[in-house]
């Protein structure tokens, strides 16, 4: 069955950086969408950015020239690199999966991200 397993979460201070990780099984990952969507404490979940299968990139504005989505096919694995954290990043951040734009999805179960000093 499809499983994402993220990785990489913690604690950092504002201004800092943190990579978080994704790794993939179940799928033919390279023809798969990836994404990386986060749920603050009382808040609805928001995508924070979205890899397609041809490495075309899209990010929420609050991160965009923060946050770096990629992948690596050979690996089965989808990273999120995030510099300059904010204490408004705090959140948990899970891994999505679909085939195409429209199709049902799969999650992870999410790491957590504190910014704080």
């Amino acid at each position: 069955q499809v499983q994402l397993v993220e990785s990489g979460g913690g604690l950092v201070q504002p201004g800092g950086s943190l990579s978080l990780s994704c790794a993939a099984s179940g799928i033919i990952f390279r023809l798969y969408y990836m994404g990386w969507y986060r749920q603050a404490p009382g808040k609805q979940r928001e995508l924070v950015a979205t890899i397609t299968p041809g490495g075309s990139t899209n990010y929420a504005d609050s991160v965009k020239d923060r946050f770096t989505i990629s992948r690596d096919n050979a690996k089965n694995m989808v990273y999120l690199q995030m510099n300059s954290l904010k204490p408004e990043d705090t959140a948990v951040y899970s891994c999505n999966t679909r085939l195409y734009p429209t199709a049902a999805d799969y999650w992870g179960k999410g790491t957590l991200v504190t910014v704080s000093s």
